[in-house]
């Protein structure tokens, strides 16, 4: 069940960020792609998901990450939350989506 509700929070964090989904499981540094990975972590934890599972899922895509690092994307997002309202509504809407 709780790889239903990553898949889901993967595929609206992908289409809200406009990027490619396949985009969240690489290495890339772009701005876009690392706000929509945290984006992914943040809303995964939320829910909530266990660290080790987000990482595992993220695993089975391929994307090796370390607990510290998913940790390090959930504060980055919370912090833009804090101060962007375009966030918030983002977040919102995915959350929408995913009930």
């Amino acid at each position: 069940m709780k790889q239903q509700i990553f898949e889901s929070y993967a595929k609206c964090v992908a289409e809200e960020f406009s990027i490619p989904h396949e985009m969240l499981f690489t290495k890339s540094k772009d701005r876009d792609c690392t706000a929509a990975r945290h984006m992914l972590y943040y809303l995964c934890a939320k829910r909530p998901m266990k660290i080790t599972v987000i990482a595992e899922y993220m695993a089975k895509h391929g994307y090796e990450i370390g607990h510290s690092s998913i940790i390090y994307g959930i504060k980055q997002t919370s912090k833009k939350l804090r101060e962007d309202r375009d966030y918030i509504r983002a977040a919102r809407r995915i959350e929408e989506q995913i009930k």
